[in-house]
């Protein structure tokens, strides 16, 4: 059994184990690391809606075609190039969680870190921004009626993987996480009972994705509102972990 002791002003200090003792100070740059991406993915909010109004992800292969050929830069980020960015940030945040919760909620924090990576990695792999910009340039050098219609119709099949299966996949896998983080938060130290039902209420709107009609589309926006709350009191708890000590 673990044994926590302090030092003489009352900070936590180090860790003793049945293996010998162990500086909690290491974990620090994983609480620093994961309360920044936190902060991160809320900047990156504002930035990915200004980026949906100017270039709106296009419904048609013509037109993404168009689009990819115009700007590479302005065809990414319409099909989620910043959406990738807080992908990954979130991944990084979850291993600040992973850190903090790691002694008290150990078991169920690790389930969470690893359904997070899950999503990630069935998100990247369903995520074709760069198949189609590379179709979007063979067809704009294309030389006949019969190249362009086939990578018309590649550019098709990869528009319908784009918004199928893998994104709502990857969509509720991080709402599962995100429950799971947060149900670990109940009974944790570090991370107070308003930041666990604020994440569960951001969780459950997770499971309606915003490809399930107006009503999904709805949620999504809804969520934004627990999610940032969320993530602010993450990175808060986070930082006084980091200079704890924990």
């Amino acid at each position: 059994m673990s044994t926590l002791a302090t030092s003489a002003n009352g900070k936590l200090g180090r860790l003793v184990t049945a293996d010998g003792p162990v500086d909690g100070s290491s974990w620090r740059p994983l609480y620093r690391i994961g309360a920044v991406a936190a902060i991160a993915v809320v900047a990156l909010i504002p930035v990915q809606a200004a980026v949906f109004i100017a270039w709106p992800t296009p419904s048609t292969v013509d037109t993404v075609f168009s689009l990819f050929t115009g700007s590479a830069l302005a065809g990414l980020l319409a099909f989620d190039l910043l959406l990738m960015v807080s992908w990954i940030l979130s991944a990084a945040m979850f291993l600040g969680l992973y850190a903090a919760l790691r002694h008290e909620r150990g078991a169920l924090i690790a389930v969470a870190v690893l359904a997070e990576l899950v999503a990630l990695a069935v998100y990247f792999s369903s995520n074709t921004a760069f198949s189609l910009l590379g179709l979007s340039q063979q067809h704009a050098i294309a030389t006949t009626d019969a190249q362009r219609s086939l990578l018309l119709s590649a550019g098709q099949a990869m528009l319908a993987l784009y918004t199928g299966t893998g994104f709502v996949v990857s969509y509720l896998l991080s709402g599962v996480a995100a429950l799971l983080a947060a149900v670990a938060m109940l009974r944790s130290s570090v991370f107070g009972r308003t930041t666990a039902y604020v994440g569960v209420a951001y969780a459950l709107l997770q499971f309606l994705p915003p490809t399930a009609g107006a009503a999904g589309m709805a949620a999504s926006l809804v969520s934004l509102l627990p999610m940032v709350a969320w993530l602010i009191l993450i990175a808060r708890a986070l930082m006084r972990a980091a200079a704890g000590g924990r």
